[in-house]
């Protein structure tokens, strides 16, 4: 086995101690590619799993308005509330960071290894779910003047 599975099992253990499915799942599935020698699909995922990621991620948040439990009204009902102004800022933030953090991802391959044991840690040890290398990369990105 080489280094790079030796390193996704690695990952595969952390998230298995940490109670983590997806982590688990998405790092023994690579990790099956890996072994089975896809390398296409390694790359397919490369370039395109984040976009992928992203557009399921806002389909899954979108959901409810599609399923018809979140309509017009819950949407005005938004700026009538404290919480619901907060979050709506704080959704803004987040999607500022995350614009920033794909950028600072494609330009500094380097600070992604940084970031993605971090969010690998994060994911495994604190019950945090693996979207944060995207906005971790936009602090990131903010706090040295970059991405």
């Amino acid at each position: 086995m080489d280094g790079a599975s030796l390193v996704l099992l690695g990952i595969a253990v952390l998230g298995v101690v940490g109670k983590n499915q997806s982590v688990a799942i998405a790092v023994l599935a690579l990790l099956l590619l890996r072994l089975t020698q896809q390398e296409k699909s390694i790359g397919l995922l490369d370039k395109y799993g984040v976009t992928l990621g992203i557009i399921l991620l806002t389909a899954g948040v979108m959901a409810p308005i599609a399923g018809g439990r979140a309509g017009l009204r819950d949407m005005a009902a938004v700026f009538g509330d404290w919480r619901s102004l907060a979050a709506l800022g704080v959704g803004a933030l987040v999607a500022y960071l995350g614009g920033r953090g794909v950028r600072l991802m494609a330009d500094d391959p380097l600070a992604v290894n940084g970031l993605l044991l971090g969010t690998i840690l994060g994911v495994a040890f604190f019950r945090g779910v693996p979207v944060g290398p995207l906005i971790a990369a936009g602090i990131l990105a903010v706090l040295t003047g970059r991405g």
